[in-house]
């Protein structure tokens, strides 16, 4: 409706797939799924429910009845308990049986769990994709010189197939943490209002084996191998802190490529794809604006402060559980989940089609390596019987005119060919150019991004080639 607040995260830069895990269809039909799970475990434990209740639930776990959940939460104030009733609505047989024992934080949480850990199945799959693209493009660039910068000054040449190891690293990192935190994952599972596990114990005649098993079962039943061995009311909040934290490290690492992009597109050297209709400014006609880095940057920016959320929240849990977490958690988790999907979505589209102009890149590289290579000229003299301080003062010399001459006349470094005109060096045109050849000026950075790409990258590549060939639509 455009006559309210629609989120952009939806309408602009999340794909289909991740907005659905955090919808209302989502999570409910995931709180179906749950109760028919308990229901199924309990039967199995001894209790008294029949084959019939759990096939009437299973029949209606995908057709929700949500005219009549609305209409019972604006009468009870009560989300899980209006759900409870539609349910109970549609199947008639089982509805004394429905969340049989449990609290609301049994669906409520469990489901948070269920859906984070599919979300970051989704963020995984693309981190792999985008490590794959990047990957291609380091060793189709590995060779080629161009200036290093520290301090945002030109240093050591490096290659731009190196610098992209740069980035692929991050990733790489993140993966690694990635995947740690969704091996960690548990399911709260059931473990009642208090985590005392108090309701079940009733229910199965205070036979702690059974309430042990139910637990166990629900959660194999829904895909986890573990539970939380103790909890509150909730699994605790650090959970959330700390898939956040993990996002917003990957959001870190993509907001560093957009930050690299942005400069090299200013410099000419590198750009983001740039359609052939796509407009850089009102005014402007003429720009080329580097949008897809620069809205990787702030939606990475979001992530990154959004990350703070559940890490306040974690810390002001009162004793089993206070409320204050619901309606943050409900905002600041999915938000993290969508920015970052947008962001990745971004990146991939940006890795895939990255535009290297290497004329530039080597007018730049010539510009600077003058000065860098005066040591080697130096020290290749000085082997031919020179005298090296007669020679370092003419290179000083040499220098400082040069440098007068780019910086003040805005014309070219002409330092080599001052060199090449003093008979001091002793030096042919040919020796003294073979010497300034850029190449030899990268050091291992062509050797580092081969090993970098066999004994890093390609294993984790064969290990997850079925996720490879990915793509990312982007809507604006």
């Amino acid at each position: 409706m455009r006559n309210l607040y629609s989120t952009p995260l939806n309408s602009r830069y999340a794909s289909k797939e991740m907005s659905y895990l955090f919808s209302d269809d989502m999570k409910f039909k995931t709180w179906r799924k749950l109760w028919v799970a308990l229901a199924e475990s309990e039967k199995e434990l001894g209790l008294n429910i029949t084959e019939e209740q759990i096939n009437e639930l299973r029949s209606n776990m995908d057709n929700i009845n949500y005219e009549d959940a609305e209409m019972k939460e604006k009468e009870i104030r009560h989300d899980v308990m209006s759900h409870v009733y539609a349910y109970g609505l549609q199947c008639p047989a089982a509805k004394g049986i429905i969340h049989l024992g449990a609290t609301s934080c049994y669906v409520g949480d469990n489901t948070d769990i269920i859906i984070m850990r599919e979300a970051l199945y989704i963020i995984r799959k693309k981190l792999i994709n985008i490590i794959s693209l990047l990957s291609k493009f380091a060793e189709k660039y590995k060779d080629l010189p161009t200036l290093g910068f520290t301090h945002l000054q030109p240093a050591q040449l490096t290659t731009v197939g190196k610098r992209a190891c740069l980035w692929i690293q991050d990733l790489v990192i993140d993966l690694e943490n990635l995947d740690f935190v969704i091996s960690k994952l548990k399911l709260r599972g059931a473990k009642g209002t208090t985590g005392t596990q108090a309701s079940f114990m009733n229910l199965f005649n205070d036979d702690e084996e059974k309430v042990k098993a139910l637990d166990k079962l629900v959660a194999v039943k829904m895909g986890f191998e573990e539970t939380f061995a103790v909890t509150g009311q909730t699994y605790t909040r650090k959970v959330d802190s700390i898939v956040l934290n993990t996002l917003s490290e990957i959001a870190q690492s993509a907001y560093k490529f957009s930050n690299d992009m942005r400069l090299l597109q200013s410099m000419k050297e590198m750009e983001e794809p740039f359609e052939k209709n796509q407009v850089g400014s009102s005014a402007m006609a003429y720009k080329r604006n580097p949008m897809r880095s620069e809205r990787i940057g702030a939606l990475a920016r979001y992530i990154i402060v959004d990350a703070l959320n559940p890490a306040i929240t974690a810390s002001t849990q009162w004793f089993e559980r206070t409320l204050d977490d619901s309606a943050n958690k409900r905002i600041s988790v999915a938000e993290a989940f969508l920015a970052l999907d947008g962001v990745l979505n971004l990146y991939l589209n940006v890795s895939e089609n990255l535009v290297v102009y290497e004329k530039v890149i080597e007018a730049h590289v010539n510009n600077e390596l003058p000065f860098m290579a005066t040591e080697n000229i130096l020290m290749e003299a000085v082997k031919r019987g020179k005298d090296r301080q007669e020679l370092h003062e003419r290179i000083r010399v040499h220098s400082m005119e040069a440098a007068k001459r780019v910086k003040e006349e805005g014309l070219n470094n002409d330092l080599i060919e001052r060199i090449i005109d003093d008979p001091a060096f002793g030096m042919s045109k040919e020796e003294i150019l073979s010497i300034v050849n850029p190449i030899k000026f990268v050091g291992r950075a062509p050797g580092q991004v081969v090993q970098f790409i066999e004994e890093v990258v390609e294993p984790i590549l064969n290990e997850n080639a079925e996720y490879l060939g990915a793509k990312a639509e982007i809507n604006v």
